[in-house]
């Protein structure tokens, strides 16, 4: 039986390491959480959240799936929502793709590619949603694009939901953001979608 070995020699060092720095380290992290973030992102191995933002454990809740998608049949990545917002009481909600998404690019093919369609049906609705801006452009700027346009639909179905709706009615601190990564710089962007609860208040005044 292959039992991966080494990866348990990486997590002793990175265990030793850290508490090396901060002996009282993971008692203190064990006893509770108390992020301020919730990060939705995409399930590519190259978009790990605490790395880019240089954060330790405990920070960050995360739910990740193949082009960082949000729908309200869900109940996964829902339930998440819920627990981060009533329970863990985070501050802001974090959109973030990535630029050369693989599911973003695939939904763009006309070929199909199997189980996966059925998920990625939400991304090519996107697309036909916004079919005239894709025009004239060249296959990596609509790549481009459709990654970029895709954080902010998913964005506004957080905000969307009866979960971040309540929150804002009861007058909860929360924000939605919307990010976007390079995977080849190491940069992120943020894509001015950012719309808290003073934000939903004006819009009804």
């Amino acid at each position: 039986m292959k039992s991966l070995k080494y990866l348990f020699d990486n997590n002793l060092a990175w265990a030793t390491t850290i508490k090396e720095k901060d002996p009282e380290f993971f008692s203190q992290l064990s006893k509770q959480q108390t992020p301020e973030y919730l990060w939705i992102g995409c399930s590519d191995s190259r978009v790990p959240p605490n790395q880019l933002v240089n954060l330790p454990p405990g920070e960050i809740f995360v739910h990740r799936n193949i082009a960082n998608i949000v729908v309200h049949t869900d109940l996964n990545c829902l339930s998440v929502i819920q627990y981060a917002v009533e329970v863990l009481k985070v501050k802001n909600i974090i959109v973030c793709g990535h630029y050369g998404c693989g599911g973003i690019k695939a939904a763009l093919e006309e070929q199909e590619h199997g189980l996966i369609d059925n998920w990625l049906r939400h991304v090519k609705d996107v697309h036909r949603f916004n079919a005239e801006r894709f025009e004239g452009l060249t296959h990596d700027e609509k790549l481009d694009l459709l990654c970029e346009i895709n954080v902010k639909e998913q964005a506004t179905n957080i905000c969307n939901t009866t979960i971040v709706q309540n929150a804002w009615k009861q007058g909860c601190e929360l924000s939605v953001h919307g990010w976007i990564y390079n995977l080849e710089n190491g940069i992120l962007k943020d894509l001015d979608t950012c719309v808290t609860s003073s934000d939903v208040n004006r819009r009804k005044t």
